[in-house]
């Protein structure tokens, strides 16, 4: 359950204190809450809660506020709330009306409030926050405009004020085109082992035997189904341990794999049909796993007989599928393994 009232925010005169002082105007962060849309940005994060049911969420303000100032500051989940405790300025932003040294929420409400935002909240966030900043630097230029207007058309000693015709204003639900755009693309680079064809078939194969380990359950005359896990894990080691490997090798390596990869998928497609079951007799974890080592052999299979080592979509990563391969071009670094990101500079904006 969420409840929220929109209020203005205070004049920081009436911001209470119980050691007595006040605050000054000119602090970032009192600036900072007078701009900010808080009933938009407010209302983003309370779709995703329920109005009547639940129990009583925090508010909504102070939620949106922490992770702005966790984002500005750079800090843990954990300092956050410290400074926030410690700081009268962190609490007014925050739109408390008085001081008190007590934790607005536990700091491992972060996570929640993490992923309950998601990507298209915070970029719904983030155009909230920009066309609030658009809003300010128009009326900054327009007051700019009239007081060259007012001086250009005023008399020397006369003091009079003449009118200029003003254009009409353009409606902000009609944006025009302005500027430049500059796009560029980088790599949000993944700590994770160079990939092989080799490496990726073995540990796909390793992770099949798993899988048949936890659909086969030992019944009275019923013979486990054979793997041949030491044998491939031989094959493989013959190849790995070599210093200089021939492509001849590899590629008959790479061969073998995918027979007792291919083999194995078989005998999980068999013990799945045995299960007479409603629901998916694998978890998550291991059903996700299942589909990717599914991909990944028909990706392998398709490469090793058109002997060639691109296909569109490649998995590089088992337990990371969505990472890619990206060309970079870097001395020692040509390829990067990660997630694209695409950066986009508008006005002096990063998007």
């Amino acid at each position: 359950m969420i409840k929220y009232s929109s209020n203005k925010q205070i004049p920081i005169e009436d911001f209470i204190q119980p050691f007595g002082g006040t605050l000054s105007k000119e602090n970032r962060w009192v600036i900072l809450a007078k701009l900010l849309p808080w009933d938009e940005m407010v209302l983003v994060y309370a779709r995703r809660l329920s109005q009547k049911n639940g129990r009583r969420a925090v508010d909504p303000r102070v939620a949106v506020g922490a992770l702005i100032i966790k984002h500005l500051l750079r800090t843990t989940d954990e300092d956050t709330i410290e400074f926030i405790k410690e700081n009268p300025y962190l609490q007014y932003f925050l739109g408390y009306r008085a001081y008190q040294y007590k934790q607005p929420f536990s700091a491992s409400l972060f996570v929640s409030i993490r992923r309950r935002l998601g990507d298209k909240a915070f970029t719904e966030l983030t155009m909230h926050f920009m066309n609030q900043v658009h809003r300010i630097e128009a009326k900054i230029e327009s007051e700019k405009k009239e007081n060259t207007t007012v001086k250009k058309g005023s008399k020397p000693g006369s003091g009079s004020k003449i009118c200029t015709k003003e254009k009409p204003a353009i409606p902000e639900d009609k944006p025009t085109n302005k500027g430049h755009l500059m796009v560029d693309a980088t790599v949000a680079p993944s700590d994770i082992k160079y990939p092989t064809d080799l490496d990726l078939l073995n540990e796909a194969r390793e992770k099949s035997e798993r899988l048949i380990d936890l659909l086969y359950i030992p019944e009275k005359g019923k013979v486990k189904p054979r793997t041949y896990r030491m044998k491939a894990r031989r094959d493989y080691l013959s190849v790995t341990k070599q210093r200089k490997k021939r492509k001849r090798t590899i590629r008959k390596a790479i061969r073998l794999q995918l027979n007792y990869l291919g083999r194995n998928l078989r005998t999980i497609e068999k013990l799945l049909d045995e299960k007479q079951t409603q629901a998916f007799p694998l978890a998550h974890k291991h059903q996700k796993t299942y589909w990717v080592i599914q991909e990944l052999y028909r990706q392998q299979q398709q490469m090793y007989k058109e002997n060639t080592h691109k296909i569109s979509g490649r998995i590089v990563s088992i337990s990371q599928p969505h990472i890619r391969p990206i060309v970079r071009g870097k001395s020692g670094r040509e390829v990067e393994f990660g997630a694209k990101i695409s950066v986009s500079v508008v006005d002096g904006y990063s998007y």
